[in-house]
């Protein structure tokens, strides 16, 4: 009897120990690490007690937290040998599971037709044994999921969307692979450009991915959060965003497909910075991963934000790594969209030829088979655009014809390519009104989504999806030469984020901070004043830290815009900024192509000046005056100091040859001058000999004549700390009006400042200013107990009616495509200011005394900001370098 008892407490064991380790796997989404240590002691014992089948299930659950923990090679040597154990014992259904698990490992590492083969096989036991084992049901909704990946991979849209729909019908949706499916399934009707349902299946991935583990929860998050932005939804997107992020850290996963999809947002937004620093990222943790099939996506996505960028030889680099890759990976809708942003690097550095047009025609044409629409549109319209360039009209017009039907139900930045494209027919025909109509129409719907957008840095930004559609129409209207129609064109493409009217942020809770990045010490937080106060700042820890940076950017996105009034772009007519004018001249500058045009304004009439090709010459000059002004602040010695003045008067002369001399306007005539490009950093006040006032657009003008005087409003003075002679400076001004309030030095805290300000008839900020070229948003003027942001104050709601800023560079607006600007000027001036002084350089900080004095004695006469600026330039002693520099880089802005 005893070894008859034996044997059955062996069998026992045995079948336990099997029970236990094909129940493994279904733990993995809530405790991996538990599950790694108890199928590291199956395979022990399986191994001692030799019970095959324990030990291929303890094996292959291994694998998959090895693939799952981004280790897909050691995943493949597991499955190997547990292969080898299946077959040896006889088990055609364990074989079937470990041949499923391997074809997803080979897939992750590029490894198609061996994936694929994999499938293929364990289809085949699974079709040959299902109906006799009801448990091999959730392995055929496997397979067939994962053979449906290989068809979404490989740009087989039609067959995979048909796989994935029969696994959804097939599961429960609670299963991991309905999850699964439904999310694969939203990919593919967002690359059909079918949205509603699209988002339709991301929330029912999203609903069933809840009640299972972080490990599957963090990609339906990924691809509603890509629904959302690309239908306008940006604070749900970047929520869902961060909701991704979390799982992804609880599951223990590697952030890199996470960073992907953070870069492909923020290019959606034109967040170009932080896109490629996301795609970078991706990179890196994909290759520390062991690379495989996201990789090639990951270099293809950073190659195209790279190319936006202007960096056509990294972008060339990247392009051409992942063509290779996904060529060996036999992905040919990759390998398609690796060619063609290498073929738009070589464009952009002007290397294309028919080789490139060929190879891009076989990749527009795969694309448009495999059914991916947006790519194959990109892909069109880049063949009729090198087709055009090398002379081969009809070959263009096909191309652009394709291009614009296929975009037509993309997203935004795909229709307004189909528009473009559209628009670049027409122009092929010499058919003007086709080119007006579609770039029109392309406009009023990127209008629609900037309304949509959170802030003023993000609407400016989006508007450079439609640059190329605004010179278009530009050109157009500059050949027919009606100056009403020029100006109106040029009104409707220019400055449109400045319209938005955004809400006040709400002030943070007493104590509550926000990062901020730029400066180098910590500040105090909100005191008990400020918690009744909306236009209270959000004051910060300052810490060198990007990441606080994008954090404290991300709160502006997120914020509750349901208080936002949507408004469209009032475009003036031209009676209307005549009667406004007043004896004024208002020159508003366009751009199409190289050649820049003028459209000027008087009281008698309306023409529009077409200045050539002169964009290059412009923008060479301006940066050689910049350099020259810098070297001038601060020369090493005389000779420096001569030499640069010298360089710096040449290119006055040629800038004033090239933007003010055609023009013929008289030598003392008050101009209101519009810039565009590169025009916002030119020194207008030392181009033109009389009264010049600067201006985003000039509806934007006219709407600062809008702001009447406040009839008791407060003078205030503020000096920032460790600035020469900024305590001087208001204490001289001081005695110039009456009623005046200082903040000095110690005093001018940053909730103090915006308190006093905050209604202003006139403040002066006399303090140190920094300028953030790549983020303008985050240039800042530093008080007392540190820099303030452009996007605090402007959040905040400051806006005195007028505002002059003794700081260097603070009226150094970035201008960017699509005809905006960013900075601290444009902000004052869209939240109600009526008049700003600024300058686009560094300033002496002693000598700029003299100026400011000057400046405010007309100001108390009551003359507006443009007037009093050009007299008291007037005073200053141009002989001495520092004279030269403020004479030169201070400019009045609006009509105050």
């Amino acid at each position: 009897m005893q070894p008859a008892e034996r044997s059955s407490s062996t069998d026992t064991s045995r079948a336990e120990l099997v029970d236990e380790a094909r129940t493994l796997e279904s733990a993995i989404d809530v405790d991996p690490a538990d599950v790694r240590r108890r199928a590291g002691r199956v395979v022990a014992q399986a191994r001692r007690s030799d019970v095959p089948e324990a030990l291929v299930w303890g094996l292959r659950t291994i694998a998959v937290l090895d693939r799952l923990e981004g280790d897909p090679a050691a995943a493949v040597a597991l499955l190997d040998d547990a292969l080898a154990v299946a077959r040896r014992a006889g088990l055609p259904t364990l074989c079937a599971w470990v041949l499923a698990s391997r074809s997803v490992t080979q897939l992750e590492l590029g490894r198609t037709a061996r994936a694929r083969s994999d499938a293929a096989a364990a289809l085949a036991v699974v079709d040959e044994h299902r109906a006799r084992d009801a448990a091999l049901d959730d392995l055929h909704a496997r397979i067939q999921l994962q053979l449906a990946v290989m068809d979404h991979n490989a740009g087989r849209l039609v067959e995979a969307e048909a796989r994935y729909r029969a696994v959804a019908r097939e599961v429960e949706p609670g299963d991991p692979n309905f999850v699964r499916a439904a999310n694969n399934l939203a990919l593919v009707l967002v690359a059909r450009t079918a949205y509603g349902e699209a988002l339709r299946w991301a929330e029912l991935a999203v609903d069933g991915a809840t009640r299972l583990g972080p490990a599957l929860r963090s990609w339906p998050y990924l691809t509603r959060a890509l629904i959302e932005v690309q239908t306008g939804r940006l604070g749900d997107g970047l929520r869902d965003l961060e909701r991704a992020a979390r799982a992804s850290e609880e599951a223990g996963q590697s952030p890199g497909e996470y960073y992907v999809e953070y870069a492909e947002t923020m290019r959606e937004l034109r967040l170009l910075p932080e896109a490629a620093a996301a795609g970078r990222r991706a990179l890196e943790e994909l290759v520390a991963a062991g690379g495989g099939l996201v990789e090639v996506d990951a270099r293809i996505s950073l190659a195209e934000t790279l190319l936006l960028l202007g960096d056509a030889v990294g972008a060339a680099q990247q392009a051409q790594t992942a063509r290779v890759r996904a060529r060996a990976q036999r992905r040919p809708g990759a390998h398609d969209r690796a060619v063609l942003v290498a073929v738009r690097a070589r464009v952009r550095a002007g290397d294309a030829g028919p080789a490139d047009l060929a190879a891009v025609r076989r990749a527009a044409a795969r694309l448009q088979r495999a059914g991916e629409l947006g790519p194959a549109a990109d892909a069109h319209l880049e063949g009729g655009r090198l087709a055009a360039a090398l002379a081969m009209p009809r070959r263009a017009e096909r191309h652009l014809v394709a291009a614009a039907a296929l975009a037509r139900r993309g997203p935004l930045s795909v229709r307004l390519r189909g528009r473009l494209a559209a628009a670049l027919s027409g122009r092929l025909g010499g058919a003007d009104d086709d080119v007006l109509r579609q770039c029109r129409a392309g406009l009023r719907d990127l209008a629609r989504h900037r309304q949509a957008l959170p802030t003023m840095e993000l609407q400016a930004l989006a508007s450079g999806h439609g640059a190329q559609l605004g010179e278009l129409g530009l050109e157009v209207m500059v050949r027919r030469g009606a100056p009403a129609a020029v100006l109106r064109w040029m009104e409707q493409t220019r400055a449109a984020a400045l319209q938005a009217r955004l809400p006040v942020a709400a002030p943070e809770p007493e104590g509550a901070q926000v990062a901020s990045r730029a400066g180098a010490q910590a500040s105090s937080p909100v005191g008990p004043d400020a918690t009744g106060d909306r236009r209270a700042v959000r004051r910060s820890v300052i810490v060198a830290d990007d990441e606080l940076e994008a954090d404290a950017r991300r709160s502006a996105w997120l914020e509750d815009t349901a208080d936002r009034v949507p408004t469209a772009g009032r475009v003036p007519s031209l009676a209307t900024v005549r009667a406004a004018l007043a004896g004024r001249v208002l020159v508003e500058y366009g751009r199409h192509g190289d050649r820049f045009v003028a459209v000027v304004v008087d009281g008698a009439r309306a023409r529009v000046v077409d200045l050539g090709p002169t964009a290059g010459e412009v923008a060479d000059a301006l940066h050689a005056l910049v350099f020259a002004l810098r070297r001038m602040v601060d020369p090493s010695s005389a000779a420096a100091a001569d030499a640069a003045r010298a360089s710096a008067d040449l290119r006055l002369v040629r800038l004033r040859a090239v933007l003010l001399e055609p023009l013929d306007l008289p030598p003392d005539a008050e101009l209101v001058v519009v810039p565009v490009g590169v025009l916002h950093g030119a020194p207008w006040s030392a181009l033109h000999d009389g009264p010049v006032a600067l201006a985003p657009s000039a509806a934007a003008w006219l709407r600062t004549r809008e702001r009447p005087a406040a009839p008791a409003g407060p003078v205030v003075l503020v000096a920032g700390p460790d600035l020469r002679g900024a305590q001087d400076e208001v204490e001289a001004l001081r005695a110039l009006h009456p009623g005046v309030r200082v903040l000095g030095a110690h005093d001018s805290h940053a909730d103090a400042v915006v308190a006093a300000v905050a209604d202003a008839d006139l403040a002066h900020l006399a303090c140190h200013g920094t300028l953030r070229s790549d983020n303008p948003m985050f240039s800042a003027v530093v008080l007392a107990d540190g820099p303030v942001t452009v996007q605090e104050l402007h959040r905040s709601g400051v806006a005195p009616r007028r505002l002059v800023l003794a700081s260097c560079h603070s009226g150094a607006d970035v201008a960017y495509e699509g005809d905006e600007v960013l900075g601290l000027v444009s902000a004052m001036l869209s939240r109600g200011t009526a008049g700003v002084v600024a300058s686009i350089a560094a300033v002496p900080d002693v000598e700029v005394v003299d100026l400011m004095l000057a400046l405010h004695r007309r100001l108390a006469a009551g003359q507006t900001m443009a007037r009093a600026l050009h007299g008291a330039r007037g005073e200053i002693d141009r002989d001495i370098p520092a004279g030269f520099v403020n004479w030169c880089t201070f400019s009045a802005h609006g009509a105050a």
